[in-house]
């Protein structure tokens, strides 16, 4: 049995227009649409891409405190 590779969503759905990318889990809205019909192999590659969009966002991992999205409205 092959386990599936879990959704990085955290329901905060809500996408940043500059950006694109969700403020909640960092997917594009394409990769949000194909996610569920996507392999296993093609979700860890969404998965880094999430990670290098993180990292290029926060390179020190949160220490910034800041949010993907630095000029959105609250």
């Amino acid at each position: 049995m092959t386990l599936e590779v879990a959704s990085p969503c955290i329901n905060v759905c809500r996408m940043d227009t500059g950006t694109g990318v969700c403020l909640g889990c960092l997917r594009t809205i394409e990769e949000i649409a194909v996610w569920s019909r996507a392999s296993n192999d093609q979700r860890l590659q969404v998965l880094l891409a999430v990670e290098r969009r993180r990292v290029e966002h926060d390179p020190l991992g949160g220490a910034s405190g800041g949010e993907f999205c630095g000029d959105c409205e609250r």
